[in-house]
């Protein structure tokens, strides 16, 4: 068994290493078989050598910060709510509201990343890389190369992905279910009751997932609606309850 400051201390492993541009570090702490999926609906990328393409394409051309506003350890896993800061190449800046899930195994006795979850909205940060002027521009005929290269057109295609999802409608969908639910939601110790009456801010569609922030009567949170895959109907609800960084 792991503490929660073990896991807190491993994922802050990633933005630490992002900061320095530390490429070793930041591969180094996911397994064998890890998989980063950023963002959600896009083609996850599994395994050192495409997790190496990923930092490569997203994250060594790129000064990032990371505003973190709350966190919560559930098990294994560490969800956080936050907003990226992204400084291209270009001079172009774009902020994104974000929420970010690792999913920890051990390995060889070491704490690592099976799966890092970044919930965000592509058509968002394309808009703003877009009204971002001539250094927007410039970017933007940079980034498909860079893309290709990196990770061939087949990647380039799996990268778009993230264009697809429940969207708006999903939004929609998943409000009302919260809105009307009747039954305690996974994860946290919600009530039902609590949930309807939560007050909800920030809202993401990635994939086939909406992810939310709340406000509880009893604190912040974070909830995950996932539905199905051929279908606008919710599958799951799961509420992390979150403190504040």
């Amino acid at each position: 068994m792991h503490t929660p400051e073990e896991l807190l201390a491993a994922a802050q492993g990633s933005p630490a290493a992002v900061a320095v541009h530390d490429r070793q570090a930041w591969v180094d702490l996911y397994a064998d078989a890890g998989e980063v999926n950023d963002p959600v609906g896009s083609r996850p990328h599994r395994g050192r050598e495409a997790i190496e393409r990923f930092y490569d394409t997203f994250i060594a051309p790129n000064t990032i910060e990371f505003h973190f506003e709350s966190e919560a350890v559930s098990g294994m896993s560490v969800v956080r709510d936050l907003s990226l800061v992204t400084v291209m190449s270009t001079g172009a800046r774009l902020e994104v509201p974000m929420h970010l899930r690792y999913d920890f195994v051990e390995e060889n006795g070491t704490l690592k990343i099976a799966r890092l979850a970044a919930h965000w909205e592509l058509a968002t940060m394309i808009g703003q890389l877009l009204r971002a002027g001539i250094p927007g521009l410039v970017a933007s005929a940079k980034l498909t190369p860079q893309l290709i290269g990196n990770q061939g057109l087949s990647g380039a295609m799996g990268f778009l992905g993230g264009f697809r999802g429940v969207g708006s409608k999903g939004k929609t969908v998943a409000e009302h279910e919260l809105r009307a639910l009747h039954r305690p939601a996974d994860g946290a110790d919600v009530s039902a009751e609590e949930l309807r009456r939560a007050r909800f801010r920030k809202w993401i569609a990635a994939g086939r997932t909406v992810s939310v922030s709340a406000e509880f009567d009893s604190g912040p949170g974070i909830v995950f609606v996932e539905f199905t895959q051929r279908a606008l109907q919710v599958e799951t609800i799961t509420v992390f309850r979150t403190h504040p960084v």
